[in-house]
């Protein structure tokens, strides 16, 4: 196997395999995939992308944006997503890519919360990222090498050369000109998830492990809509779009209770209705639902059908039935540092893009559907930002191919003490104790005899609950529970 290439990938998602479309044919590109390429979270993305719908909606988009982020977004950011997003989708579009659209052929936009107007494209009702990926897959021209596990990343005095990785029970280096990062958030190091199983902060831990920074882990967002019962590790999510077309959150009685904490009931921002759930059930001990009467059937059918389909497997029926729900882990806003074309900091020829990455561009709260905007965005600067520098002749240092012993025997009761932990601790609400606690354990867990993959998690569970111990004052998706007490 071919172990040197111009561009090395890590990751399956809309980021990484965006970024591969962008690049010329000519260049030698491998892509790594932990699992199957499927298994990440753009495979598992319903509710659609969110993009201004004409000239007049940027602004607008911009402004929603900001107001989801309270306060904390890079408004240059902001700019490049909303303002680049249109032409991403037309591109999208202009490879052959087919939104749900009316009759006429004209395009279907839906509302979810915190948006102010209709501006959600969607694809096959709520499959959206599956119908995305799968198209993205069809169109790729590069290799993918699956079933890889990277350990690290080859870096030598400033300057990454490559990574090591785990293939076939093998460890061994790939080198690359440049390398990207587009490996996903953090979904495992919780509980409760929405993430695809591939999504642990392996390559968070590993830029940590190399004092590369991570900016804002502090900025977890909890999807408020999620059915969690069952043994599965990854959460069925209920998409927001349910919400925006009429879906209630109500209680065992059948009241609406979220307008106790915001106006805008269901339809405020994430964060405010995962923390009505959460509060709502800690006071009264009620069971949580989400109402689905406002849907007929034969609609909810076609609009959902993804949704129908897996409840239905379970037993449910909808949408006569109201459906448990609870919140559950979704999104990282934190990430590794980059500058808008994907660079990350002090390191040259490494770039991270996606939910991996850190522009700023979501803030304390990321604004439903524009992660997916985000891939396609900042996929193709990064590859323009690669097209301008890869020419350049770099010479490879020897670096060693050993590594550290990836698992040992008790990290899988570590790893779910580990997601316990930042469930109750580091989760929807927190208070300065508790995050004490959390991170006194995770100071002892780092100095067991653990395996490296462990030691990885350890590191990015800290830096949340550090991030979170600094910011003394709610903000956003960090939310501080003493401050209602005091």
């Amino acid at each position: 196997m071919k172990t040197s290439h111009d561009v090395l990938i890590i990751g399956t998602g809309i980021a990484g395999l965006s970024t591969a479309l962008a690049l010329p044919k000519s260049l030698s590109v491998l892509i790594v995939s932990k699992d199957y390429a499927w298994e990440c979270n753009t495979f598992y993305a319903q509710g659609g992308v969110a993009v201004a719908k004409d000239e007049a909606d940027i602004p607008l988009h911009v402004q929603d944006t900001l107001g989801a982020g309270a306060g904390h977004c890079d408004a240059e950011a902001v700019d490049v997503l909303c303002s680049e997003g249109p032409k991403a989708i037309k591109h999208l579009i202009d490879m052959g890519f087919n939104f749900d659209t009316d009759e006429e052929g004209n395009l279907l936009y839906t509302k979810e919360a915190a948006h102010s107007t209709n501006r959600i494209l969607h694809a096959g009702g709520d499959a959206t990222g599956r119908y995305i990926h799968l198209f993205l897959m069809q169109q790729l021209p590069f290799p993918i090498l699956y079933n890889t596990q990277v350990t690290d990343l080859l870096i030598d005095e400033g300057v990454c050369y490559g990574a090591r990785v785990f293939h076939n029970d093998t460890i061994f280096n790939l080198y690359a000109k440049k390398v990207i990062i587009a490996s996903g958030g953090v979904g495992s190091l919780y509980e409760y998830h929405t993430n695809a199983r591939t999504i642990s902060a392996d390559m968070q831990g590993i830029c940590l492990s190399h004092g590369i920074a991570l900016a804002d882990m502090e900025m977890m967002q909890f999807h408020p809509t999620a059915f969690v019962l069952g043994n599965s590790v990854r959460k069925q999510l209920l998409s927001e779009s349910l919400r925006g077309e009429g879906a209630m959150v109500v209680d065992e009685d059948g009241k609406r209770f979220v307008f106790d904490y915001d106006a805008r009931g269901e339809l405020a921002p994430r964060d405010v209705v995962s923390r009505a759930i959460f509060k709502h059930k800690q006071k009264t001990n009620k069971e949580v639902y989400l109402d689905l009467s406002a849907f007929s059937k034969e609609h909810f059918k076609q609009r959902f059908p993804s949704i129908y389909f897996n409840m239905t497997n379970i037993g449910y029926n909808v949408p006569e039935q109201r459906i448990p729900i609870s919140p559950a882990f979704h999104y990282s806003m934190g990430g590794i540092k980059t500058d808008l074309n994907g660079k990350v900091s002090h390191v040259k020829d490494l770039y991270a893009v996606g939910e991996c990455a850190h522009t700023g561009v979501h803030g304390a709260n990321r604004l439903a559907s524009n992660s997916l905007l985000e891939g396609l965005v900042f996929s193709a600067r990064v590859a323009k930002e690669i097209m301008q520098s890869i020419s350049q002749p770099k010479v490879q240092p020897l670096l060693s191919e050993t590594e550290e012993v990836l698992m040992r025997e008790n990290d899988k009761v570590l790893k779910n003490e580990l997601r316990h932990l930042m469930w109750y601790y580091a989760g929807i609400l927190r208070d300065p104790k508790n995050l004490e606690k959390a991170r006194q354990r995770v100071e002892e867990m780092l100095i067991l005899p653990i395996g490296k993959l462990l030691r990885l998690r350890l590191l990015v569970s800290r830096e949340i609950i550090t991030s979170a111990l600094k910011r003394k004052t709610s903000l956003g998706a960090h939310y501080i529970k003493e401050e209602v007490t005091a």
